[in-house]
């Protein structure tokens, strides 16, 4: 992590964060659905889903970019998180590779600040404590590539904020 860059966590709503880009933990249709996907489309309005029906979906692992349209974010990136099985079906190679994904699509429209809900914490069933890890692991080894310098984990839940926030101090220690 560059000198300038942070990693903080708190507790809200991702569709009112004050960033450049927020995360959208999608469905492989990108076409809206429950949890944090439903909350961005019904925030960002029809011309959202009307921009994905374009997309032709997004496979697990990958990302894909949009304008924010009616939100205050200018860019939401899509990726989709693995369905927990267990831990062996490849989860955390997955859920690596939507952090990693998201990072070079922000990289790549020069977004300087994002907003990351719990991806596959959800629905998806993914464990929070070792989606937490790989979350802040992974983020904090991305923005050693520059231009992203502000990074929020937004926590929907109490346990949630706890498991990002101990996280996000222990990769801050010396």
């Amino acid at each position: 992590m560059t000198a300038a860059a942070m990693m903080r966590a708190e507790s809200g709503d991702i569709v009112r964060a004050d960033a450049d880009a927020i995360v959208n933990a999608a469905n492989e249709t990108l076409l809206g659905g429950g949890g944090v996907d439903g909350a961005i489309h019904r925030a960002a309005g029809p011309d959202l889903l009307a921009h994905c029906r374009t997309l032709g979906g997004c496979p697990t692992g990958e990302a894909r970019i949009t304008p924010g349209f009616r939100l205050r974010a200018r860019h939401i990136i899509h990726t989709v998180g693995p369905v927990w099985q267990g831990g062996n079906a490849r989860e955390d190679a997955l859920l690596q590779s939507c952090y990693r994904n998201v990072m070079a699509l922000a990289r790549r429209h020069g977004v300087r600040s994002i907003a990351f809900p719990a991806i596959s914490t959800g629905v998806y069933r993914f464990p929070v404590d070792r989606a937490t890890a790989i979350a802040v692991s992974t983020v904090h080894v991305e923005l050693a590539q520059g231009s992203v310098t502000d990074v929020l984990f937004v926590c929907f839940n109490a346990p949630a904020l706890a498991a990002y926030r101990a996280e996000i101090g222990r990769i801050n220690l010396p």
